[in-house]
C-alpha cells in the first residue's frame, strides 16, 4: 500500500507529532512516538471523523488524518492481507517453474499451491537466487519464457550485507530486457521483484 501522513498521534493520553506509515502488514510510527504496530493485534479499529481509532494491547491510539484516508486506513487494517501465493500471481491451476533452490518455509509453502513444473507450460517462473551470477543465469534461462509473456519473480534476500541488493536485481533485469513491475515481501528473510518483458514503449 505504501500510504504515508505526517499528523497527531494521541497514544494513551499523550499527544505527539508522527509520521504513519502504512507498510502491510504493519503500521509504522516516526518521530516522537516511535513503533511497529502489526494489523493482526490491533483492536476496534474504527474511523471516528477525521480521526482512526484502534486499541493496541492495553493503549488507546488515535491518529488525526482527514475523514477519507481515516475510513480508507480503517478499512485497510481490517482487510485480512493477501495470502503470498496470491502476491506471487499462483493460483492451484498454475504451473510454475522453479529455478533454484527453495530454502524458505514461506515461499515453499506458496509453491505447494500451485503445480511445479519444468519450463515447458509454465504460467510463471520463480527464481530463488542468492549471488550475482545466479541472478544473471536465472535472466539468461529463462529468455525464451519472458519473451513470450511469462513473469519471472526474483527472490532474493533484503536487507544489508547480501551479495545483490534490489538495484542489482533491477539492473540485471534492465540488461536481459525485462522491467519490474511488482514487489513483494516473501518473508521476514526474503523480498521479491516481479519482471515482464519489455514492451516497445518501456525501451524507449
Amino acid at each position: 500500500m505504501g500510504q504515508e501522513a505526517n499528523c497527531i498521534c494521541e497514544w494513551n493520553g499523550e499527544t505527539a507529532r508522527v509520521k504513519a506509515l502504512v507498510e502491510p502488514p504493519e503500521l509504522i510510527l516516526r518521530g516522537e512516538i516511535r513503533k511497529r504496530i502489526p494489523f493482526a493485534e490491533m483492536r476496534q479499529v474504527r474511523a471516528q471523523g477525521t480521526a482512526l481509532r484502534f486499541m493496541f494491547g492495553r493503549y488507546s491510539v488515535a491518529l488525526e488524518l482527514d475523514a477519507a484516508k481515516a475510513e480508507k486506513w480503517a478499512k485497510a487494517f481490517l482487510t485480512p492481507p493477501p495470502t503470498l501465493a496470491k502476491k506471487l500471481g499462483i493460483a492451484p491451476e498454475s504451473a510454475v517453474w522453479v529455478i533454484g533452490t527453495v530454502d524458505d518455509a514461506a515461499l515453499k509453502a506458496a509453491l505447494a499451491e500451485a503445480r511445479t513444473t519444468g519450463r515447458k507450460g509454465a504460467h510463471v517462473i520463480v527464481a530463488r537466487v542468492n549471488t550475482a551470477t545466479e541472478l544473471v543465469r536465472a535472466f539468461k534461462s529463462a529468455a525464451k519464457e519472458t519473451s513470450a509473456g511469462v513473469p519471472i519473480w526474483i527472490v532474493y534476500r533484503k536487507g544489508p550485507g547480501h551479495p545483490i541488493a534490489e538495484a542489482d536485481v533491477r539492473s540485471a533485469g534492465l540488461a536481459a530486457g525485462v522491467v519490474d513491475v511488482k514487489v513483494a515481501a516473501v518473508s521476514a528473510a526474503l523480498t521479491g521483484l516481479k519482471f515482464v518483458r519489455r514492451t516497445q514503449s518501456q525501451a524507449k
